[in-house]
């Protein structure tokens, strides 16, 4: 077989594992809709993270058997907050309740996210939003779509009239990551036009790949929140980087995801 059909086989095979992985995404995301509407309380931390294991165990009940069939041979992630480079072959990256906390505070920002990485490389992506029914999807190579219609990035080309997002550092993060955090937001209060901060990370790299944002940096941050943002912007004609500007890695300490226009204008206010 020629490298050339090998290489439409392999798309091909790919194109349909997205739509199956779109699937398992969303019947992931009615089962933890069913269980959204009401704020959780608590009143220790304990209460706290018993809440947001019971909603991942929801939705990883339903990912975990349907992915697993789909790539007996790839690996599985266990923790959505980990980070770096994972071992050479496939593996499967999954957050089953991103934006976890809104979910808990009846706030309508959270997801269900599914990648498949290949050799530390991120080959297709499915996220899904279960209050607005939208499912997010990206291939390596055949670019990023909204419920089949195709994203493209904002043609901005100005930092001044831009809307900018980041999120904040997790809990218990080293007190640099948090200073520099703020410290970034201040940067950018003084250039972009809007700055939005929240949580989760992806939702704002969706609106990044559909133009609606025009960028959206972070320091640190997981495997989990990143990857599936960082595929969905590139095929959307995105710039991915760190906040210095070079090429970003899962083992990257900042994440920078910018329409192409204003990459270098926002990679010049997170430096000073």
């Amino acid at each position: 077989m020629s490298e050339t059909l090998q290489t439409t086989d392999v798309a091909a095979f790919d194109a349909d594992l997205l739509a199956q992985t779109a699937i398992a995404v969303r019947e992931a995301g009615s089962a933890l809709r069913e269980r959204f509407g009401e704020v959780v309380r608590y009143r220790t931390r304990e209460e706290l993270m018993r809440a947001l294991a019971a909603n991942d165990d929801t939705a990883l009940d339903v990912l975990r058997p349907r992915l697993t069939r789909l790539r007996p041979d790839a690996g599985w992630v266990e923790d959505e907050l980990d980070g770096g480079a994972l071992p050479p072959g496939e593996w499967w990256v999954v957050d089953p309740a991103e934006g976890n906390v809104n979910h808990l505070h009846a706030l309508p920002e959270w997801a269900v996210t599914a990648t498949l990485v290949r050799e530390n490389q991120p080959v297709l992506t499915a996220v899904h939003l279960p209050l607005t029914g939208e499912t997010y999807t990206a291939l390596t190579g055949a670019g990023a779509h909204l419920d089949g219609r195709p994203l493209h990035v904002s043609r901005t080309a100005d930092l001044g009239l831009s809307i900018v997002a980041t999120s904040q550092a997790r809990p218990d993060e080293d007190e640099k990551v948090v200073r520099r955090v703020g410290s970034s937001i201040t940067a950018m209060l003084f250039d972009a036009l809007v700055v939005r901060a929240a949580v989760p990370a992806t939702l704002h790299l969706l609106n990044v790949a559909a133009g609606r944002i025009d960028a959206f940096w972070q320091f640190a941050g997981a495997r989990a929140d990143l990857l599936p943002g960082a595929l969905l912007v590139t095929e959307a004609g995105g710039r991915i980087s760190d906040a210095e500007g070079r090429p970003w890695t899962p083992q990257s300490q900042s994440f920078l995801a910018a329409a192409p226009g204003v990459h270098a204008e926002a990679v010049s206010t997170l430096s000073r």
